[in-house]
């Protein structure tokens, strides 16, 4: 066998055996990837180590290497998903603290992965710019919530930048939550019983509507009706004590019933008089020939769906990006974001200049020959000179649609894409922006998300009204206008910045966001509109789904979808980001690499201005060779 030349590979074989050994696990397959570290059935990624090994890199390989094994050591799938709380805020609470019970057991039994641990910890919080947030409301509660229990099982301090996340929420969890943390050394060897403390606390912190039905009182009453099918059966094999029973009791209730049935007839009665009554005022109150006057019904909340219901919108808003954060915030999100694109710089670039090659392509000037007037055509002059009065020699340039188009992308801002896919996202709003600015096509770059979890103050005013039934959308909508299709790029360009924000990502509502999307398009006065939807999967509002039909906010976006294809008037298409959207839209591709979301969208792109409806179909077939790339 060759030697291997690179320096790193003696340190990525040694970690990856260290780690099938701290996970107890010697069929453990570990690897090393760019891609997000993470587990997958039987494998393992870890960050790549390049050749240099510098120091940052190996604290980091080797603590994700100690924190995933610690996880495939403790953690017992079945016993997660058996106390997993329903709502997305809660569930992500669940989450934090089941990872840090996992840490932390790894730290009580072999120390040396503690500090390991913490060096990944404060890599994170650092990449994540908690070092620089001031308030609470800028940092995920479920990671602050992690920290604690960590901090308490272990009695290790947080590194600097999680120990200011943690900071900014400790008056809040320890005070709202005191009773449960004062219980996690006591449970934490005991994955069930951390569970239900979980649980507890997730409730105290105010989350208990999104728990779901407790599994130990789902078992109970099981028990109870099993108990209850025993004594039936019982019962069943010995009918003459229990119809004894029932007979006495039958008699003894008759006269009871009979008098109430009768109360009940004597008040229907009344109450049919009483409107009759009322009925006939109301007729000798109307002048003869005048009809009463009914007001005006609402306006539906949705063009596509008169149905579909909204609880309040005076607390929606739509926002510019700048309005967001402060020029100097938005500068250093920014950088934050060049930093993610320096590794992809070149294939960004070679695929930004594809899909301007393209795009100008189709923009290259036509003629119709062969005319009476317009300008000499120099391939006829011979013909021209040898004879003046020879016709059919002049030529016209044709006009092209391709310079009256406006194209929308639509971007996806919830807490499913925080870290890689918004920054994936992020990254390919920016390559097509500047790039489709070259080819004097005008884009326009909009975000959606909440204002808040849970509902915020929409789910506030509902709670104040007594909790009416299926009260629609109940959350309060954010609607961010990264860049207009009107300002130029350079002026635009640190917005985007503002999804790497943390806080920024919460709800995705699709259905009124795509709507929202549409009905900018239509005030526009180009001739030919594309708006490009980038989502990771389907519509998730805790808030909402809690008080109405499960499919409330997916049948709205399927309703919204194809009022926008039935009209014509907009090209729709859609990148979806991990998840498959073609469920949705009819025109999609699934991706899970920046470079793959850019070639893409370069060919979807491209495509729309192929004249050539086969050239079109062709392209179509990125699909299924995408989704297989993927």
């Amino acid at each position: 066998m060759k030697k291997s030349d690179n320096p790193a590979d003696p340190f990525k074989k040694a970690l990856a055996e260290a780690t099938r050994v701290l996970a107890d696990d010697a069929e453990l397959n570990v690897s090393f990837s760019v891609d997000p570290a993470g587990m997958s059935g039987d494998s393992m990624r870890l960050p790549q180590i390049s050749r240099r090994m510098t120091r940052d890199e190996v604290l980091l390989a080797r603590g994700t290497a100690d924190a995933l094994a610690m996880k495939r050591r403790y953690h017992n799938a079945e016993t997660f998903a058996r106390y997993v709380p329903q709502g997305q805020m809660a569930r992500d609470l669940y989450e934090a603290m089941e990872n840090a019970r996992c840490e932390a057991m790894g730290a009580r039994d072999m120390p040396g992965t503690a500090g390991n641990i913490d060096a990944k910890i404060a890599h994170d919080a650092k990449v994540r710019g908690y070092d620089q947030v001031t308030e609470a409301k800028d940092i995920p509660l479920a990671a602050a919530a992690g920290y604690l229990v960590r901090e308490l099982a272990t009695g290790r301090k947080m590194p600097p930048a999680a120990a200011n996340a943690l900071e900014l929420w400790r008056g809040f969890l320890e005070g709202q939550g005191a009773k449960a943390l004062g219980d996690v050394d006591e449970v934490l060897d005991d994955q069930a019983n951390f569970a239900r403390l979980a649980r507890r606390l997730i409730s105290e912190l105010g989350y208990g509507d999104q728990l779901g039905d407790d599994p130990d009182e789902m078992d109970d009453q099981s028990d109870e009706e099993s108990a209850q099918e025993e004594e039936e059966q019982e019962d069943a094999e010995n009918p003459d004590a229990q119809g004894d029973d029932d007979e006495s009791q039958d008699a003894e209730a008759q006269p009871d019933q009979a008098q109430d049935q009768q109360m009940d007839q004597a008040q229907a009665q009344i109450s049919q008089d009483d409107m009759a009554d009322q009925e006939m005022d109301d007729e000798a109150e109307l002048p003869e020939g005048d009809a009463p006057m009914e007001p005006p019904p609402p306006a539906p909340a949705s063009e596509a769906d008169p149905d579909y219901k909204v609880f309040d919108t005076q607390f929606d808003e739509e926002i510019r990006a700048e309005d967001l954060a402060d020029p100097a915030e938005l500068e250093r999100l920014r950088a934050y974001l060049d930093q993610q694109l320096e590794p992809l710089k070149g294939a960004v670039s070679r695929l930004a200049n594809k899909l301007q090659r393209r795009l100008q392509a189709q923009q290259n000037r036509s003629w119709d020959f062969d005319l009476e007037e317009g300008i000499l055509d120099a391939g006829r002059l011979a013909r021209v000179v040898a004879n003046p009065t020879t016709p059919l020699s002049f030529k016209v340039e044709k006009d092209t649609e391709f310079r009256d188009t406006v194209v929308t992308l639509l971007l996806d801002n919830s807490g499913s894409m925080r870290g890689r896919p918004i920054s994936i996202a992020a990254i390919c709003a920016d390559v097509l922006a500047r790039t489709l600015e070259r080819c004097n096509v005008k884009v326009e770059i909009l975000g959606f998300t909440t204002r808040a979890w849970k509902g915020g103050q929409s789910r506030e005013k509902w709670l104040q009204q007594g909790r009416p039934m299926q009260p629609g959308r109940l959350n309060d909508l954010r609607h961010i206008i990264y860049k207009q299709a009107d300002a130029p790029w350079r002026r635009a360009r640190p917005n985007l910045g503002l999804m790497m924000k943390e806080g920024l990502l919460k709800e995705n509502i699709d259905g009124e966001a795509l709507e929202w999307a549409h009905r900018r398009m239509m005030n526009r006065p180009e001739a030919r509109k594309i708006l490009m939807v980038i989502s990771d999967g389907a519509p998730v509002d805790d808030s909402s789904l809690s008080v109405n039909p499960a499919n409330f906010l997916e049948k709205h976006l399927r309703d919204v979808i194809a009022m926008v294809e039935k009209r014509k008037l907009v090209e729709l298409l859609a990148i979806g980001i991990g998840h498959d959207v073609t469920r949705y839209y009819e025109r999609a591709v699934t991706i899970t690499d920046v470079e793959q979301l850019a070639g893409a969208m370069t060919e979807q792109l491209a495509s729309l201005f192929d004249s050539d409806p086969r050239a079109r179909a062709r392209v179509m077939g990125i699909k299924s060779s995408i989704r297989r790339a993927g």
